[in-house]
């Protein structure tokens, strides 16, 4: 049984914050908020600084790391099994007994948690917490983590819960990674506007499968996906909006009959029959075969 970490309580209130930070900004968090780090003991405590992967807080008295990064253009990237197993995580390089790699193993010793800060863009970053090391590797020099539950596993006592539900937390994890990916690409592709109506207030403007995410053509990938803003977004997912695979914007037949105010004649009567504003890579366009997918469901829901 690993010795009780005597650094349980920073940690509970460091992951504690980290998962009230990914509520409040939908699951991806800018650097300058988890820079003001979190308050314990009437003090705050940093996350780390961001430029290095592996921190040990000051208020620390047990020898574990606090917190895992992995930066957007790290040369020590870590790596995601994609059968689902574990992340990887590389050691510091240099000596395999400097500090911060000591930090690291000791980390697997205590089974203690961790918070784990994933960029995923330049100042954007995937939160996992709490994440464990679960493997050590010298000879390779890397560890395998595991993210594990918020209340069960942050006792005294470590990594207590069952494999099976930690498999699903780790799943959860995955999806979590490609659905922020394809955000970011989306957003990119249409430089942050709407392919319908080109509103670039970015705080309305989302990121919308073509093919509905979880089914076998719904992948997390551009060419699955479409910048629209909030009400264009609603209306494509209520298949009250659709756009054939040439790129061309229809309005359920209801809807142009219907007579109402300016939104719905300027905000979407208004857009039947225009095409939508495509990504100027061709390798980021819409694919045409799962427009025509999307696009036969709007049709039978507008027939």
């Amino acid at each position: 049984m690993a010795a009780i970490d005597p650094d349980l309580a920073p940690r509970q209130t460091a992951v504690s914050r980290a998962r009230d930070l990914v509520q409040r900004y939908d699951d991806l968090v800018p650097i300058d908020v988890l820079r003001e780090g979190f308050v314990f003991g009437g003090g705050r405590v940093s996350y780390g600084s961001f430029q290095k992967g592996i921190h040990r807080a000051a208020v620390q008295r047990g020898p574990a790391a606090l917190t895992l990064t992995t930066s957007f253009k790290d040369p020590y990237t870590d790596m995601f099994d994609e059968l689902g197993a574990s992340f990887t995580y590389a050691y510091r390089s240099g000596s395999i007994d400097q500090p911060d790699n000591r930090a690291l193993r000791a980390a697997h010793e205590l089974q203690t948690p961790l918070v784990y800060f994933r960029g995923l863009a330049p100042g954007q970053y995937l939160v996992v917490a709490p994440m464990f090391v679960t493997a050590d590797d010298p000879a390779a020099r890397v560890v395998a983590l595991e993210p594990g539950l918020p209340v069960q596993d942050m006792q005294p006592g470590g990594l207590v819960s069952a494999p099976d539900v930690r498999a699903y937390a780790t799943r959860e994890t995955r999806h979590r990674l490609h659905q922020q990916r394809f955000k970011l690409d989306v957003m990119r592709a249409y430089r942050h506007r709407c392919a319908i109506c080109a509103l670039r207030e970015r705080t309305l403007v989302q990121a919308a499968h073509i093919v509905p995410d979880g089914e076998p053509a719904g992948i997390a990938a551009v060419v699955n996906g479409l910048a629209l803003c909030a009400i264009h977004h609603l209306a494509f997912d209520r298949n009250l909006l659709g756009i054939d695979p040439e790129g061309v914007v229809h309005i359920a037949g209801r809807l142009l009959r219907e007579i109402d105010g300016p939104m719905l004649q300027t905000g979407l009567q208004g857009f039947h029959g225009a095409p939508i504003a495509l990504p100027r890579r061709p390798d980021d366009r819409p694919d045409p075969a799962r427009l025509e997918q999307r696009f036969e469901r709007f049709v039978a829901a507008a027939g």
